[in-house]
């Protein structure tokens, strides 16, 4: 394009914004103070530097916490106390990094390939999903808008694992592999629950308006109980879908109604439809 065409353009585009507020550089923020989170939480595992001590901390949490404010200002509107939803976020990150603590010792213990704590930390992607969604967790209940949202489709994108930072997850939450793993807004884990990849805990169906809009904020999305394990390719549907504990879902299950605690199901392999022989013994 020549100049005269590309002002044009430019123009055109210009006019065609509908206006609203700015939010340039705010998804490379959100990018760094996910980072700068998670170094905070383990210095000896993530960000720069070759020491732990509680002065490296405080160094980490200044600098996440200056990070936090700049993108609390893009995404809260005027007037909103800043301060006080930065610093209650911050105190609870204690809280965050115990509960962090139990999903690493579910993932070592539920998965014979794990060789150390550390390993989860460093290299397990759904320790990388998990731990930002219950950092974007923590936000979301504090009514914080879009940041929550952003910080776990950062995880999605780095790990394929879709948590919305809506679902309410237990403590001892294991996801093993999680290429696909898709966990919906009104989702509730119980403990120690295991996933493996491609499980989908999503909605049956959506609820219209009279105006034929989609309706918000209502239960779309199943209860999973406690001790449940739910194998790879399995999809579980609807808000009033409830998996009691210690059920067990078995592999490309497809459930839209209620399991019963300590009910397995399964698939029915292809040889035992009606009529056809069985498989001979192995």
């Amino acid at each position: 394009m020549n100049n005269d065409t590309l002002r044009t353009t430019a123009e055109a585009l210009f006019a065609a914004e509908e206006g609203g507020p700015s939010y340039i550089g705010l998804r490379e923020s959100v990018r760094t103070l996910v980072d700068q989170l998670l170094a905070a939480l383990f210095p000896r595992h993530i960000g720069a530097g070759c020491i732990d001590s509680p002065e490296v901390r405080r160094v980490r949490l200044a600098t996440a916490e200056a990070t936090l404010y700049s993108v609390l200002s893009f995404v809260l509107p005027e007037g909103a106390d800043i301060e006080t939803i930065a610093d209650g976020f911050l105190a609870e990150l204690p809280e965050i990094l115990a509960v962090l603590k139990t999903d690493i010792r579910a993932a070592y213990e539920g998965d014979p390939a794990a060789r150390s704590t550390d390993e989860i930390i460093l290299s397990y992607p759904a320790f990388t999903a998990i731990s930002t969604f219950r950092l974007a967790h923590a936000l979301y209940v504090r009514g914080v808008p879009i940041l929550p949202r952003m910080m776990t489709e950062l995880a999605h994108e780095r790990t394929g694992i879709d948590i919305h930072p809506g679902a309410t997850v237990g403590p001892y939450f294991f996801i093993d592999h999680g290429t696909g793993v898709v966990i919906g807004e009104t989702t509730t884990i119980g403990e120690h629950v295991t996933l493996y990849q491609h499980v989908t805990l999503g909605a049956k169906n959506f609820e219209v308006g009279p105006d034929g809009t989609l309706v918000k904020g209502i239960k779309r999305h199943p209860d999973i109980g406690n001790y449940v394990v739910i194998y790879a390719g399995a999809t579980i549907l609807g808000g009033r879908t409830v998996i009691g504990d210690r059920a067990v879902v078995g592999g490309n299950v497809w459930l839209t109604h209620s399991l019963a605690a300590g009910e397995t199901i399964v698939t029915r392999p292809a040889n035992e439809k009606k009529g056809a022989p069985p498989l001979p013994p192995q």
